[in-house]
């Protein structure tokens, strides 16, 4: 289809078109926000509407809903629109449209590939079409695709990208490159739209759409006339069971549920379907972002033996169901009343599968869904309507045991030491039980004023994977001495001018809503010390009792007379109890603070409490009075976190803090595992020659 001017969609010449775009779902239409920034600000706002023609020369008026990203001044958009460079069209009467058929899979390159859409570059404005290969990404984030082949020339911008051995849309065209090279934008760019709450629940609306929208189509057409039959013809003979048909039945039941509310909920899942079904250490390596319970059904495709080969058994179909099942359950734990029906749906769907698949998953799901009586002797109990019921019967405990709930994964920001220049290298990483996986990463580095704004957006995308539900994840940072009072607990993930409310749990700081603590840069470059290791273990069991950092700040301040020496606080600190907790009350990172706490840190400490923004205070007694209660009422390190979360969230209010708990402005906490992620390990060495004779 193509999008023109007001006016221009019966204009044959083409004197008003500015690009193409597709229908996703019934009323909507995606392109390129470059292509719809052509009538200026009144079009990009949504004030003034634009025409939209479909293949059979019908034009009707649509509107510009969304585009990502926005531009900073709509009435000057920008010449050349950075990515994703995207725009959702709202289009009157589009109802009726045929709609494609969007790909579920986070990975699609490289793929043989179709092109289409519109120009008047090689004459009269006609569709045009090529094919080529999508061969791989481009940008940090592998923000945009390259494509290789015959590449349509100007004005195909907006139109779709098709995988043309899966029958599905992979990308939208944003422009050509020299020679035969182009560009092109993911669809699974779109869950870009679900980092603020409003577009979460637009992304959510969309597919939804879309999904039901293609079972509807194959129900009135068949595998004739729709998308679920041009990729059945696609399959090759003998492909696995879960068939175009299955998938098209299955999404718009996924699509009638509440949807996840992170990507880490989807992984959770599709990471215990499958340990399940591989049955062998599962490591997962890649990390992805899906917003969809969909896309969790794209990453169980083409599973492998512990041999790497092909199996025996159709293990993606009864991953596929086994995955459905366990989001079933997930869904049922919310007890959202608007999921009723469509659990209800979804559930007799899955049990009434008659596809081969093997004897025991299938008991495996009817257990998830329905559960059973804990006596085999009693008779069933039905589940109440629309829940699935999460109870399992003690004959036969088929369903692997559930882990603990609590976060998928925490986040670990490393930030490292000045070696040239003013500028700060770093990385944000997944910090899981059983792996690391670096998701962004910055070798070029920015200097200190600009860490919050380079890290902001990293950080967010972390905490969305890492989170289950109410489970957080915490967020550890690894910074050099100089950065220990940098206010880490303070910073936000919303940008920089985003209204500040609590129904928005981005916009609180990190501090008040999750765990946030720093740890020591410079000793993870080393094997731990048995002291470090003592100490660490010491806290972890309690019970913590505190100690000053620095003597005489309790008792005469900061500028009073007889200051402690590096090596008599080194001495003091070194015979304290393994499960003291260092305390100060002002800042650490430089002048007598950083003395004090580079004795600490070579004395083996692991938990030390301060605060960072403290300077010409007269309430150092009272401090350490109420940080030494703390520590006690904590019992061990783990116990600090909600208390010192608490502090934080009563300090939080600039203008109406809490006055009791005025001395814990800016409190800090330095929690530093040496085990966690494992540092380095002592070099091997060759025995030495023995002295004496051969």
């Amino acid at each position: 289809m193509r999008i023109s001017a007001p006016g221009g969609g019966y204009d044959p010449s083409g004197a008003r078109f500015w690009g193409s775009g597709f229908f996703v779902a019934p009323g909507w239409v995606l392109t390129c926000a470059h292509v719809v920034a052509n009538g200026g600000g009144d079009v990009l706002s949504g004030a003034a509407a634009i025409d939209i023609t479909d293949s059979r020369e019908q034009t009707t008026e649509g509107r510009v809903a969304l585009v990502l990203p926005p531009p900073d001044d709509p009435d000057r958009p920008p010449r050349s629109w950075k990515l994703p460079d995207l725009a959702l069209v709202e289009v009157d009467g589009g109802q009726d449209a045929e709609c494609l058929w969007l790909s579920d899979r986070s990975a699609v390159v490289p793929a043989r590939i179709s092109l289409h859409g519109w120009s008047t570059e090689t004459g009269d404005l006609a569709l045009r079409s090529g094919t080529g290969t999508a061969s791989g990404t481009d940008g940090p984030e592998g923000s945009a695709m390259l494509l290789r082949g015959e590449i349509p020339v100007a004005g195909c911008s907006g139109g779709p990208v098709v995988d043309v051995a899966r029958g599905a849309v992979v990308g939208v065209c944003k422009g050509r490159g020299q020679d035969t090279a182009g560009l092109a934008v993911p669809v699974t760019a779109l869950r870009r739209m679900a980092n603020e709450r409003p577009g979460r629940d637009r992304l959510h609306a969309l597919i939804r759409a879309h999904d039901l929208h293609h079972l509807r189509r194959y129900r009135t057409v068949g595998t004739g006339g729709s998308w679920t039959g041009f990729q059945h013809a696609l399959r090759p003979a003998g492909a696995g069971g879960f068939t175009p048909v299955l998938r098209t039945h299955l999404f718009a039941r996924l699509a009638e549920l509440s949807p996840p509310g992170t990507p880490g909920e989807v992984m959770t899942l599709v990471d215990e379907v499958k340990r399940r079904m591989i049955q062998a250490p599962y490591q997962p390596g890649i990390e992805h972002d899906p917003r969809t319970w969909r896309e969790g059904v794209g990453l169980l495709y083409d599973l492998r033996d512990d041999e790497g080969r092909a199996p025996e058994r159709d293990l993606e179909l009864e991953a596929v169901l086994l995955y459905a099942a366990r989001v079933a359950a997930a869904v049922s734990r919310a007890g959202l009343p608007a999921d009723e029906a469509p659990l209800r749906e979804l559930s007799g769907w899955l049990t009434g599968r008659e596809e081969p698949i093997q004897p025991v998953i299938r008991e495996e799901i009817g257990q998830i869904l329905h559960g059973g009586a804990d006596d085999p002797q009693e008779p069933r109990e039905h589940p109440a309507p629309g829940t699935v019921e999460l109870r399992k019967p003690e004959r036969r405990k088929v369903e692997p045991d559930v882990p603990e709930a609590r976060a998928r994964a925490d986040v670990l920001v490393e930030i490292d030491p000045l070696l040239y220049g003013d500028k700060y290298t770093w990385r944000v990483r997944l910090l899981r039980e059983d792996d690391l996986v670096t998701l962004r990463e910055d070798e070029q580095g920015v200097i200190r004023a600009e860490l919050c704004e380079a890290l902001r957006e990293p950080i967010a995308a972390a905490v969305r994977q890492g989170d289950v539900g109410e489970h957080l994840a915490a967020v550890e940072a690894i910074v050099p001495r100089e950065l220990l009072d940098e206010p880490l607990d303070a910073w936000r993930l919303c940008p920089p001018g985003a209204p500040e409310t609590f129904l928005d749990p981005d916009t609180l700081p990190l501090g008040q809503r999750r765990v946030v603590v720093l740890r020591d840069r410079r000793r993870r470059d080393h094997p731990a010390s048995p002291e470090w290791r003592r100490r660490w273990s010491g806290t972890a069991r309690g019970p913590l009792t505190a100690v000053p950092l620095r003597r005489e700040a309790p008792l005469r301040g900061h500028d009073g007379p007889g200051r402690e020496s590096g090596h008599a606080v080194y001495d003091r600190l070194s015979g304290a109890e393994d499960s003291a907790v260092p305390v100060y009350c002002g800042p650490v990172a430089s002048g007598p603070g950083a003395a004090a706490m580079e004795a600490a840190l070579a004395a083996g400490h692991a938990v030390v409490i301060w605060r960072r923004c403290a300077i010409g205070h007269t309430d150092c007694a009272e401090f350490h009075r109420h940080v030494s209660e703390l520590v006690c009422e904590a019992k061990t390190a783990d116990g600090l976190h909600r208390r010192i979360r608490s502090l934080r969230i009563r300090n939080g209010d600039p203008e109406y803090p809490d006055p009791e708990v005025l001395w814990a402005r800016s409190i800090a906490l330095l929690f530093d595992s040496p085990d966690r992620p494992p540092l380095p390990e002592l070099p091997l060495y060759a025995p030495a020659p023995r002295p004496g004779p051969p």
